[in-house]
């Protein structure tokens, strides 16, 4: 059914750890999954997130999860940008994770 509905195979990945969080949704499991890998047949990447209560978020470009979520965003949004090459890709990860837990006092002393 999700597959018919959009038009997505891959998005039934995120689907599984959206079900799989979702079932205890006021329960101990209070966590922020990032779903990462390449499909088997075309080698196509594919990523997605969850929220606290399991709503996916599947996407083309980039996901966050965190306790610096907003600051994230605002950091990926500006230095992001389409068919990166590894080195710069590397760089902009590594700005956009240290820029947005040095403005998120809840994030502690790093990121992992």
């Amino acid at each position: 059914v999700y597959i018919m509905a959009d038009k997505q195979k891959n998005g039934i990945k995120a689907v599984v750890s959206t079900q799989s969080t979702g079932k205890r949704r006021f329960g101990p499991y209070f966590v922020e999954p990032v779903v990462a890998g390449l499909d088997p047949k075309t080698d196509e990447p594919f990523i997605a997130s969850t929220d606290l209560i399991g709503c996916p978020m599947v996407t083309n470009d980039f996901v966050v999860s965190g306790t610096c979520l907003e600051q994230l965003y605002g950091m990926c949004e500006t230095l992001y940008k389409p068919d990166m090459a590894p080195d710069e890709l590397f760089e902009c990860i590594s700005q956009a994770l240290l820029n947005a837990q040095d403005r998120d006092a809840y994030s502690g002393w790093g990121g992992v």
